[in-house]
């Protein structure tokens, strides 16, 4: 089974890729008690967030019924690198009881943008990561298949340590209110935003789009307003691009 977490498609596609390969059932982790589950290898396909796993990732995995004897697998999508996120999510793992068996990174487009220096990747560099994507998933499958433990095919980079143990929680605490979402005066009130949140924790009130306090932070409702301009994180999202995964084949 593979349970993913995504917001501007990018984990959602790499999801769809490694089903191709294993031929796995997927389905989205939000919503998902694990009592239908019956699988006993389980691959948590995730983005990472500030160099760490997404709360709303980390609540699923400590919430969820799995069995006992389940073996787990870790693919995070990543702009650059991941820190220590995979030795956090081992951790996760293992507070459950369960078998953390390896972890793997996949880089993807950056969709980033709500503080000063971050921002989409350009036209080439995105092009770019997708082309290799599919490569990489298939190196990915391959591994898993092989049932081999304690790998970690991942790419922390520099300063992982600081990355993951003091910014992380930093953004976390600091960095991930959804009060800082809002709809501006080109806002058309099409109600895109509504739809594809993951978290359903937007509603239009009075033709405009509110949101509550259920926010995974994954930055959907930015990237897929219709006209790239009715929605913005305050100041932060002024003049940058935005994201979501364009029509890819899936290879078979």
């Amino acid at each position: 089974m593979i349970l993913y977490f995504s917001g501007t498609g990018n984990s959602k596609y790499v999801a769809t890729l490694l089903s191709e390969q294993l031929g796995e059932q997927v389905m989205p982790m939000i919503g998902c008690d694990g009592k239908d589950i019956e699988d006993k290898r389980i691959i948590w396909v995730f983005p990472t967030y500030s160099w760490g796993v997404p709360p709303v990732v980390a609540n699923v995995i400590k919430s969820i019924s799995l069995s006992p004897d389940s073996r787990h697998f870790m693919v995070t999508t990543c702009g650059d690198d991941i820190g220590l996120c995979h030795k956090m999510w081992r951790k996760i793992i293992r507070g459950r009881g369960w078998k953390d068996v390896s972890t793997f990174s996949v880089t993807m487009p950056n969709s980033y943008v709500c503080m000063k220096g971050f921002d989409v990747d350009s036209e080439d560099v995105m092009r770019s990561k997708l082309a290799a994507a599919p490569d990489r998933v298939k190196e990915v499958a391959q591994q898993i298949e092989s049932g081999e433990g304690g790998i970690d095919d991942v790419v922390k980079g520099s300063w992982a340590w600081i990355k993951t143990k003091i910014i992380y929680p930093y953004f976390v605490r600091f960095c991930m209110s959804p009060k800082g979402f809002e709809a501006t005066e080109t806002c058309v009130g099409c109600g895109k935003c509504v739809m594809r949140c993951p978290m359903g924790n937007i509603q239009m009130k009075d033709g405009r789009p509110v949101w509550g306090d259920n926010c995974a932070f994954c930055l959907a409702c930015y990237h897929q307003c219709s006209g790239h301009c009715g929605v913005r994180y305050g100041k932060e999202t002024v003049g940058k691009g935005h994201y979501y995964l364009p029509k890819v084949k899936v290879p078979t």
